[in-house]
Order: structure tokens, then C-alpha cells, then sequence
């Protein structure tokens, strides 16, 4: 598969996904959901594995997959409900009030995952948090240290640090 572009939105387990083959509403399906195994069913299409393209590239593997039941079939694949790979999220982990899994959206910053997260508890130490980002090796990984107290409470917004796909937000609880 081709290197995709960090903006485009690669399907994941957990996703749900309507699948619309024209012309063909015996064929298509709402509120179809992406198995845990990256694979999805449809009518006439027992697995095809959607984890891991984009809706499009999934569009075009269901088209030729259907031409050998249907001539010319036009299939559009829209995204309901996003997870994404787990290569593409972003996990928040610790004294969120929240803390969770959340796909990686273009542009997002360290605040918009913590207005995700739904904030602090009252027991967080936030100005000791951590950005864990890891390299392309197993082993490289970083820690980007984030002050999210002064961030939340203060306002500091030079701690509105970019994330990346795959970044954890480890945020310890403080010690009384």
C-alpha cells in the first residue's frame, strides 16, 4: 500500500462504517462495524480486510471484489463513528478525569486532548505530565515533559504542545 498523508483518515477496528453500493440497496450497509480483526462482512463479501485504508481505498477493493456479481459497481464508503488504528490514536492515561483512547485528528494539540479527556482530577500532579512519543524503532521513545496545570488552570498556552499519532499523556497523581 502506498505511504498515506498524515491528513487522511485511515479505518481502524472499532470504526463504524455505511457502505453504499449504487444502484444496489440489497448490497449496501448502515452502521456496519469494523471487527476487532481489521475485517468487516458484507452481502456477497465474507471478509475483506478494512483496517489499515482509507474509505476510499476500501470503496475501490469493494468494487472489485462486487464486479464478479455485478458490472460496473460504484461503492462509497462514509465513516459514522471513528476509532482508527492504534498506530493513529492518541491515549491519555492516569489522573484524567477521563482518561481514554481517542483517534488523531490533524492540528491537535495537548488541550484538545485534555478537553477530550474531560480535565484533571482533583489528585493530578499536572505540571509533572508526560508526552510519550515513540519513534519509528520499538525501542526509541521519548518523554516531552508538559506542565498541564499551568496549561489548564493558568492559562500558559506554550504549554499547548502538538501531538502526534500514537502519543500517550501519562499524568501521575501527586503525592500528599
Amino acid at each position: 500500500m502506498a505511504s498515506l498523508a498524515s491528513s487522511e483518515y485511515v479505518l481502524g477496528p472499532g470504526d463504524t462504517l455505511t457502505v453504499f453500493v449504487y444502484r444496489q440497496p440489497e448490497l449496501s450497509a448502515s452502521e456496519l462495524p469494523i471487527r476487532p480483526d481489521g475485517r468487516l462482512s458484507l452481502p456477497l463479501i465474507a471478509d475483506i480486510e478494512a483496517a489499515g485504508r482509507t474509505p476510499s481505498q476500501l470503496g475501490k477493493a469493494l468494487e472489485e471484489r462486487l464486479r464478479t456479481y455485478v458490472r460496473d459497481p460504484n461503492v462509497t464508503v462514509m465513516v459514522r463513528s471513528f476509532q482508527g488504528p492504534p498506530s493513529r490514536q492518541i491515549r491519555v492515561i492516569g489522573e484524567a478525569a477521563q482518561p481514554m483512547a481517542m483517534p488523531y485528528r490533524e492540528g491537535m494539540t495537548v488541550l484538545d486532548v485534555m478537553i477530550g479527556a474531560r480535565g484533571l482530577t482533583r489528585y493530578a500532579a499536572g505540571n509533572r505530565a508526560e508526552i510519550i512519543r515513540r519513534g519509528a524503532a520499538a525501542s526509541d521513545q521519548r518523554a516531552i515533559p508538559v506542565r498541564l496545570s499551568d496549561l489548564l488552570r493558568d492559562g500558559d498556552i506554550s504549554q499547548d504542545v502538538a501531538m502526534q499519532p500514537g502519543d500517550t499523556l501519562i499524568i501521575p497523581q501527586g503525592w500528599f
